[in-house]
Formats: C-alpha cells, sequence, structure tokens
C-alpha cells in the first residue's frame, strides 16, 4: 500500500492535504442532510396452501409523514390513537404492494395493521388464490418514504424456510421469481443479499466512517492501524451476535448516542495526543457499543426472531468487514504519505479531528433532542 503512495505526482501530494481536509468537512456537511436516516423495511412473501401472504414491517417515523399515529405528541401510538388511525393505514398498505401471476394483477383478499411496544408497524396483506408459473412483486412504498429508504425482501417456504432475498429501493422495486421457488422446489441462497446489505451499511453509515477515520489519522504504523482495525472488529462482532440471539439488547435511545459520544472522544483525543499508544483497548472497548449498531439492521429484518440466524449473521458480518477493510486500504496509505508533510500532523490532522468531533456532537444532540 505504502508503493501506491509513491507513486503519486508531486503535484497531487502538495494538494492532498487540503483535499482530504475538504473531503472532510463536505462530509460533515453531509450530516446536516442525511441526519434522517433513510430507513430501512422488511417484507416477507410466504405461499400457503394457494393463497400468498406479504408481511411488511415499517418503523413508525417512517410511515409518521404518510399517515399521523401519535397525534398527542407523546412519543407512543395508543390503542385509541391506532384505532383511529386505522383506516388510513389500511388505505396506505393496500397501495405498497403489487403482485402480477403470469400478468394478471392478483386481488388483494385482507389487510391487517398491527404495532407492538418496539413502535414498528406491522401489516399482512393476503393475496388470492395463485395460478400460473412466473410471479412479479412490486414494493410501491419505498418511493414515497424518505430518499434512500431500503427494503429487505425475504421469501418463504409454508414451513418458514428461507428461500432466498432481495434488498428493493425506489429505484429496483421490481421482483420477478418463478413459484415453483416459493412452493419449495429450488432454493436460491441469501448469501450475496447479507454480504452487501453488510458492505451497503457500513459505507453508507457515516457515523461509523467517522469513528473509523478519526481513529486512523493518528495511527503511524501499519502494526498499530492493524490492531486497531482488529480490536474494532473483534468487539462489533461479539455484540452484534449477542444482540442478534437476543442475548443482551441495548435500546436505540442508548446505542445511538453512546455511537456519537465515542465519535466526539477520538476527534478531541486526536487534538490533545499526536502519537496514541495502546489506542486499540479503547477501540475495542467502543467497539461493543457498535455493534449494537450493527445489530439494530438485522433486527428491523426479522432476523433471529425466527431461529434462521447464522448464516445472516456471518455474511453481514463479513460485509461489514470488508467495507471496513476496502476504506482502510484506501486511506492508510494516504495518511502515511501525508504524514512525512511537515504541515500535515501539527496543522491538518487536528483540523480534520475536529470537524469530526463536530460531526459527532451534532449526531449527540439530534439523537437525544430530536
Amino acid at each position: 500500500m505504502k508503493n501506491f503512495a509513491n507513486r503519486l505526482p508531486d503535484w497531487v501530494l502538495r494538494w492532498l492535504p487540503s483535499i482530504c481536509l475538504l473531503l472532510v468537512f463536505l462530509m460533515t456537511a453531509a450530516v446536516a442532510v442525511l441526519a434522517h436516516d433513510p430507513g430501512l423495511s422488511a417484507a416477507e412473501l410466504k405461499l400457503v396452501g394457494d393463497q400468498l401472504h406479504v408481511r411488511m414491517t415499517y418503523a413508525r417515523q417512517d410511515i409518521e409523514p404518510l399517515v399521523k399515529l401519535d397525534t398527542d405528541g407523546d412519543g407512543q401510538v395508543s390503542a385509541g390513537e391506532l384505532a383511529t388511525a386505522q383506516s388510513a393505514l389500511q388505505a396506505l398498505m393496500q397501495e405498497t404492494v403489487v403482485l402480477i401471476s403470469d400478468g394478471h394483477p392478483l386481488p388483494l383478499h385482507k389487510v391487517q395493521v398491527t404495532t407492538d411496544d418496539s413502535n414498528a408497524v406491522h401489516c399482512e396483506l393476503t393475496f388470492a388464490a395463485v395460478a400460473g408459473a412466473r410471479m412479479q412483486l412490486r414494493s410501491l412504498l419505498p418511493a414515497r418514504l424518505a430518499l434512500g429508504h431500503k427494503q429487505f425482501l425475504t421469501l418463504r417456504a409454508a414451513t418458514g424456510e428461507t428461500l432466498g432475498a432481495r434488498l428493493l429501493d425506489a429505484s429496483n422495486d421490481l421482483y420477478e421469481l418463478e413459484l415453483a421457488t416459493l412452493a419449495g422446489h429450488t432454493k436460491p441462497q441469501t448469501f450475496w443479499g447479507f454480504l452487501l446489505l453488510g458492505i451497503e451499511h457500513i459505507l453508507t453509515g457515516f457515523d461509523h466512517l467517522a469513528f473509523l477515520l478519526a481513529l486512523l489519522l493518528a495511527g503511524s504504523r501499519l502494526r498499530e492501524a492493524l490492531k486497531i482495525i482488529t480490536s474494532f472488529t473483534i468487539a462489533h462482532s461479539i455484540t452484534l451476535a449477542l444482540a442478534t440471539l437476543n442475548w443482551v439488547n441495548l435500546p436505540a435511545n442508548i446505542v445511538e448516542p453512546l455511537i456519537a459520544v465515542s465519535i466526539i472522544y477520538v476527534g478531541i483525543e486526536n487534538l490533545f495526543r499526536r502519537e496514541i499508544k495502546g489506542r486499540w483497548l479503547l477501540t475495542f472497548a467502543f467497539g461493543l457499543i457498535h455493534g449494537f449498531g450493527f445489530a439494530g439492521v438485522l433486527r428491523e429484518l426479522g432476523i433471529g426472531a425466527d431461529g434462521n440466524v447464522v448464516m445472516p449473521l456471518l455474511t453481514f458480518n463479513l460485509g461489514v468487514e470488508l467495507g471496513q477493510i476496502g476504506i482502510a486500504a484506501l486511506v492508510l496509505p494516504l495518511i502515511w504519505k501525508l504524514r512525512q508533510q511537515p504541515a500535515f500532523v501539527p496543522r491538518y490532522v487536528p483540523a480534520c479531528s475536529l470537524l469530526v468531533a463536530l460531526a459527532g456532537g451534532y449526531w449527540l444532540v439530534q439523537r437525544t433532542l430530536f
């Protein structure tokens, strides 16, 4: 990796510190634009007898802009509020999914909407008898939700066995399959779906990326960088597994602010300590917190509730690690080369660290007060 940085032209090296500072500034500015999580929902398609059942789960805050649920503003949806909003919710959910069998739309027979203590909105749609060989599912609601909203579609046999999976969004809302797949005659693997979900989660997780950047800024040697990355990987893998298996759980309103605190702490520490030895211990401690944040993605998809957890857990975690390794492989050679310039450590490292700490402060305020 060092050879790659040594081959950069001189003019690139002269401007790299300013470019890196600008990129960190732009990332910090993007926090305001992307302050609200675009959201992740889950959909499950199951063939039971000759009927198709579609179960969809959305976070209440994703549905609130479309249907007002919390009418008294107390942060919870009471039974009375849910009853009042039932008609509007059912009308909305009737327009969430379109199923087409051999070119003919399937009529919708039943819509049932419920909420639970986690403030999730569950919708179960029952479609008419299925005939034909090829099925098309189009998910329409992501286009009406926050920009970037993702929906993880899972295909299940009547026995509950997972047959396949696909990640949908507003620009990719169509899934085609053979009905024989739902009947359990074939078994597509979900490996790539969870692997790509893990990679995408780390690449779009700006808080995790800010934490990783702040850690790498202070590292001057490959050995220290490897210890930092390895300790972070081991730590978040532990809590990701514990939370997904429902052995240990922390609510999101505790985990998310703590992740912001970890970013603030590391950014401020960089301002006062140029060479930080033993940082892998601190990284391990904060990595435990970040692991609970990663686990929230799998819980939103219902992973662990049906006992089918090993493959999604391992492949999602592998995707997260591949994303982290890819980022480190790009960033570390540049940091090592830039540290050879006299002005980088005393000037640009503090400036970048301050911007990272400010981003963490913004996340902390946004996650505790708003």
